[in-house]
């Protein structure tokens, strides 16, 4: 069982997207995971065989085996009794999980890397359904991902028009997680108690004119189609990416005592939900991706997250979190650290305000940026380089 967070003990497997017996690879989804964050979809990481699984709608803590995963090539792992599909991996005397037996084995010979085809949970779902490849279709997302729609057209392209419907409405839907709004919050309370008791924040502010990046936004969107225009938020999020490429000291974590610095920029980026609550999935590598790119994330993002279809890696990944309260907003929001993390940036919303340009008093579009950051890894001084540097790139948002 993955841990999904800070703030999660127990979660229970509500859907197996695969059985005994079936290949798996590193990214596949698996299965689909009930927290108080609602359902989530699980990857593995592991490349083998699946031999047994857990079962379902069993409370499981953080850590408890899910499945037992055999090298290919491996001999079939000895086991006392085989339960099949759904049966608790324990042995009859205790609650201690099965060992799982590996056999190093030689790799057969490959010709060149194999190519792995960005599949998003949902639209291999779908294409698993309608009795299609996921991993042979052309995709049209983010770095060329296959998407729900992608899935949807080769479907409807491949059969005759008269079984369209049909099929659409036999195509078995994923179980919907439950999600609870008070078991959230309670969760919420925990994390950030703890945060608050065991990490020594401190915290810095700046105002941001935004007239450059309020001007290009403009220019940019008026000459585009309404599915390829920008939100600001897409600035401020790559702003935050690229600043940390300047100050990696606030990109990680705090671990057994000591800062462990991340391996790649991956931006929690907070999402209120609408029944309550709140999530902070990954944008992996916001400082590599182009603004369309974060742009089409973002979205994707906000919608999985909002119905409850966000990945495991989504949750466990992020190594920062920015929350932006967008135009309804207050002026300023001062998070607290979500631990193993390090630091939170924050954005208020964008306000007209009185402003000294070249001696003269003028009216301009100001942000309000603010950072909380952990004292034992790091101090004001590197604070207010970041900030220093998100207050650049936002004045120079053509190079974003």
């Amino acid at each position: 069982m993955p841990s999904l967070g800070a703030d999660m003990e127990t979660g229970k497997v509500v859907q197996w997207l695969v059985k005994p017996g079936d290949r798996v690879k590193p990214g596949d989804v698996v299965a689909v995971v009930e927290t108080h964050k609602g359902a989530i979809d699980v990857e593995i990481f592991l490349d083998g065989v699946i031999d047994q699984l857990a079962a379902l709608d069993q409370d499981m803590p953080v850590g408890a085996v899910l499945a037992q995963v055999r090298p290919l090539g491996a001999p079939d792992a000895p086991a006392p009794e085989r339960r099949g599909v759904g049966a608790p991996m324990v042995e009859p005397g205790g609650p201690r999980a099965l060992p799982v037996s590996v056999v190093p084995v030689s790799p057969p010979p490959q010709v060149g890397p194999p190519v792995r085809v960005r599949v998003s949970p949902a639209a291999r779902q779908r294409a698993r359904a309608l009795g299609l490849n996921p991993d042979a279709l052309p995709g049209s997302g983010v770095g060329g991902m296959v998407s729900l729609r992608d899935v949807d057209r080769a479907a409807a392209q491949a059969m005759p028009a008269p079984d369209r419907a049909a099929t659409a409405a036999a195509a078995p839907r994923p179980r919907a997680g439950g999600f609870d709004a008070a078991q959230m919050r309670q969760a919420i309370a925990a994390a950030m108690s703890r945060s608050k008791r065991e990490i020594p924040h401190y915290y810095l502010s700046d105002s941001i004119d935004f007239t450059a990046a309020r001007d290009w936004l403009e220019a940019w969107n008026r000459e585009r189609a309404p599915e390829q225009r920008l939100l600001g938020a897409v600035l401020l999020l790559k702003a935050t990416a690229r600043a940390l490429c300047e100050v990696p000291q606030l990109n990680g974590f705090y671990e057994n005592g000591a800062f462990r610095a991340a391996s790649g920029i991956h931006i929690g980026w907070a999402i209120a939900l609408r029944g309550g609550g709140l999530v902070a999935p990954a944008i992996h590598d916001a400082d590599r991706a182009s603004l369309g790119e974060l742009m089409v994330a973002l979205s994707d993002l906000v919608q999985r997250a909002r119905t409850g279809r966000l990945r495991s890696s989504e949750l466990t990944d992020p190594t920062i979190t920015v929350t932006s309260l967008g135009e309804r907003g207050a002026q300023s929001v001062l998070g607290v650290i979500y631990p193993p993390q390090v630091a939170i940036v924050g954005f208020g919303r964008v306000v007209q305000l009185p402003w000294v340009v070249d001696g003269q008093v003028q009216a301009r579009p100001v942000v309000n940026v603010t950072l909380a950051a952990d004292h034992r890894a790091s101090d004001g001084h590197l604070g207010g380089r970041l900030l220093a540097a998100i207050e650049r790139s936002l004045q120079s948002p053509q190079d974003l």
